[in-house]
């Protein structure tokens, strides 16, 4: 995690805050050179794939250069910040930029072997080569109606492009052939933006038409208007990354490994609606989550322990089913960051109250995108409450490695037939997804079955407790 350049000087490494991770986006920078930095202080903030990490720093001393500016994707190995450990806070401050730009005039030494993969080049050099690059394409338009040079990003004596692995799977995902693009990178690295610019449309094209309209708009605003909104507003790309990008590629293989199965059920939940408004007022819940979802939760609990075959995973590997005595329950939560599924650990042995702390804690870390990868690991089965957004119901997707998600459909007021006549009841559709290489129809079915009957009869929460 940390190097020693020299006596003074500590770099400190992107690390992997997760189980195998091979990069993370830096989001924050908390201090910046010149800053003095002590042991354990959190220097900045990183989103991985799982989550979004406070990075602390092991080490005292004076920052000297940050290698990366915020936004920025790093592999994890790579150098992000160098400290002065030996205290000279006016050296530091006064020499940030002699580190980071060194003499552009300086000839580069050829790269040595592979070493680049998991060693950080540092804004000094990757700055040096990109930024010419950029003042070409602007000081001489000329330029941009021409055809890219011919590659150069081959590796020393086997032809081969020289990219990061995580590059490299990137362009074998988007159909890229390295051997076509132009390195932007140090010593003719081929970088993610690289891949991302071969796939996107040219820029080049956008700009000259950008800056044609921008004269005509002059003399005919309103004539030229429609072309301006074409190539300018009416697409944008996001790059994905992140929560996202991990969501995506958990649920592309869990859609297609995973055989999906869903049943439904409409349920007359104006019982537990009752309840729920009870439980608020009674003085051992006060202060507590207390809401449908609550209820829910302890529904679905009660459910697996009368059919606890359903607390399994797939082991693909041994070709065993791998039995779960606990339940690690998991909620889908909505974040700016993505979709992310914390999970409560050993919710099965939770009473009512507890279950309602840790529900609490768990939406509450969520929405201020502290959730921590480990928060996030382990879990054995799902809830996912569409019925915020006031959707009905859904063909969830299993959370990949898990045998069954829930959806709770919106719980609205509707005709249903009660003692046999026609009344205003709360009425809901619930939804169950499952894996049919673990639970059969009648075991899906029978799980489905219990948390409707007791969501429709909440005393059941004792009788079958």
């Amino acid at each position: 995690m940390t190097t020693m350049t020299d006596a003074a000087l500590a770099e400190f490494k992107m690390p992997d805050v997760g189980e195998g991770l091979t990069e993370a986006e830096i989001l924050k920078w908390y201090v910046q050179p010149g800053d003095a930095v002590t042991d354990g202080q959190v220097v900045c903030e990183v989103e991985t794939a799982k989550a979004a990490v406070e990075l602390p720093i092991p080490f005292n001393g004076v920052v000297r250069e940050l290698r990366f500016p915020e936004g920025t994707t790093v592999d994890v190995g790579q150098v992000i910040i160098a400290v002065d450990v030996a205290g000279g806070s006016g050296s530091a401050a006064a020499a940030p930029e002699p580190v980071s730009l060194p003499e552009p005039a300086a000839p580069e030494p050829a790269p040595q072997g592979r070493q680049p993969v998991l060693v950080g080049y540092g804004v000094s050099e990757a700055s040096t080569k990109r930024r010419p690059r950029k003042g070409d394409v602007v000081a001489a338009p000329a330029a941009v109606t021409q055809p890219a040079p011919a590659p150069e990003a081959l590796a020393k004596g086997n032809g081969r492009p020289l990219a990061k692995p995580p590059v490299r799977k990137l362009a074998k995902d988007l159909g890229v052939d390295l051997a076509s693009l132009t390195p932007s990178g140090p010593d003719g690295i081929i970088t993610r933006e690289d891949v991302h610019a071969a796939v996107a449309p040219a820029p080049e094209r956008v700009v000259t038409q950008v800056q044609v309209q921008v004269q005509a708009q002059s003399q005919e605003p309103v004539a030229t208007a429609p072309a301006v909104v074409q190539d300018g507003v009416r697409e944008t790309r996001v790059p994905v990354k992140g929560v996202r990008k991990a969501t995506a590629a958990a649920m592309v293989g869990s859609a297609f490994t995973a055989p999906h199965v869903t049943e439904f059920v409409t349920v007359d939940v104006t019982r537990t609606m009752k309840l729920v408004e009870e439980l608020k007022a009674d003085k051992e819940m006060q202060g507590l989550r207390v809401n449908p979802l609550l209820l829910v939760a302890k529904a679905l609990l009660v459910a697996i322990k009368r059919n606890p075959e359903i607390s399994a995973s797939w082991d693909e590997a041994a070709q065993e089913i791998v039995r779960k005595h606990y339940v690690n329950l998991g909620i889908a939560a909505a974040t700016p960051r993505g979709l992310i599924v914390p999970n409560i650990k050993d919710a099965h042995a939770k009473t009512l109250p507890e279950l309602a702390t840790a529900l609490g804690e768990l939406v509450s870390t969520a929405r201020e995108g502290k959730t921590s990868p480990g928060a996030m690991q382990g879990g054995t089965v799902t809830i996912t409450n569409v019925g915020v957004f006031g959707v009905d119901t859904g063909t969830p997707i299993l959370n990949p490695g898990e045998p069954a998600i829930l959806a709770v459909g919106a719980i609205k007021l509707q005709p249903w037939v009660h003692k046999g006549k026609v009344k205003p009841r709360q009425v809901t559709t619930l939804a169950l997804s499952f894996d049919h290489r673990l639970v059969d129809g009648e075991l899906g079915s029978k799980v489905l079955a219990d948390v409707a009957a007791i969501l429709e009869q909440p005393k059941r929460l004792i009788t079958w407790a």
